[in-house]
Parts: structure tokens; sequence; C-alpha cells
């Protein structure tokens, strides 16, 4: 299937998710991610905020087990900056203040921003992935272009409620793919 075939159908599903099925599949995704990722080399891990309206997966339990369980880590949440088109690295702590931006997506007020470079783990959104790591987003390119901007050695690990397809078949050599997918079943590892 094409990007735009997964893309369709996925969200289709994903905004078809009740109250509690998105909740269950939330929080096995969340255990899965603590069941199978060694966090001890991972200074600072960039988690994003769930887009309400297209129901995505809460990160919400990840992020309360690593403030509650792993305060070594500094989790950073993404800032959409408009004028570069690009995304933001800002600290994200009990009690940091959100703001709506103009796609109705919560975002921190402050400033107070992590250089791409020094994340050492990214949990990537995607409507879907394939077995070989690369993914289906909503068709902006923010995550693209950040992946891109993240050293080598950054762990991208791609969360989906869906299991990953065989091939996208419109992917190319210009996707980055991530290293892992977690869905509510299972750990993929890519086979890039």
């Amino acid at each position: 299937m094409t990007k735009a075939e997964l893309r369709k159908s996925n969200l289709i599903k994903q905004k078809a998710l009740s109250p509690n099925e998105r909740r269950s599949a939330s929080d096995r995704i969340a255990e899965n991610f603590f069941d199978e990722f060694d966090l001890r080399a991972v200074r600072f891990l960039h988690v994003f905020i769930p887009i309400e309206k297209f129901n995505e997966i809460d990160t919400r339990p990840v992020v309360e087990r690593l403030w509650r369980d792993h305060p070594e880590i500094q989790v950073v949440v993404p800032r959409v900056d408009f004028e570069t088109n690009e995304l933001r690295n800002l600290r994200f702590e009990r009690g940091t203040e959100l703001a709506k931006n103009r796609w109705d997506i919560d975002e921190p007020t402050h400033r107070d921003e992590v250089d791409t470079e020094d994340i050492d783990a990214v949990l990537v959104p995607g409507l879907a992935f394939d077995h070989r790591g690369h993914r289906v987003g909503y068709g902006k390119g923010f995550y693209d272009r950040f992946l891109k901007s993240c050293s080598t050695s950054c762990v991208k690990i791609g969360l989906s409620y869906f299991e990953p397809v065989e091939i996208i078949d419109d992917s190319h050599d210009g996707d980055v793919p991530v290293n892992s997918i977690i869905s509510p079943q299972h750990v993929t590892v890519s086979s890039k």
C-alpha cells in the first residue's frame, strides 16, 4: 500500500477507537516500551504530546512513569516552529504550562530548549510503519525533518495502534526509518 492509502485507512480506524480502547492500547504500548527498552543510556527522551482530535496514542502513561521512576531522564516535547517548519525540543516537567498552537496541539509556553543533537531517544508518532521502519504520518513532514537532524546514535521508536505492514510501496531513501515499532501487541525491530 502507498502512504496515502495507509494514511487514509488508519486515520479512519484510529479516530473510531473508543476512549476505553484508546486508553487500553496506550497503556499496553507504555508497558511494552518499559519492558523492552534499556533506558540507562538515555538522558533526553523526546515524547510527542498526542493530538486529541486525531485520537493519537496517549503518551501520558509513559511520561508519568518516567517522572516517577526515572527522574534522571529529561523529558522533552515538540513545539512547531511555523517560520522554519521544524520541531523544537522543549523541557517537559510536572507543572509545565501548555497552550494550544494554531493547529490545536498542546505545547509548552516556555522557551527552555534542548538541542536536537542531545536527544538520545525519540518516541515517534505514526499512523503506519512497515517492517523496514518507514513511517506514515500526517503528511506535513515535521518528524521527517526532525529525525534527519537527530544524531546517528539517537534511538528512534515508532508508536502505532497498528502492527507494521510488510512494505510501504512509496517509501524512499530520504525517509528516516525508526529502529523499532511498538504496538499494543508487539515490539518489532525494523529490518532496515
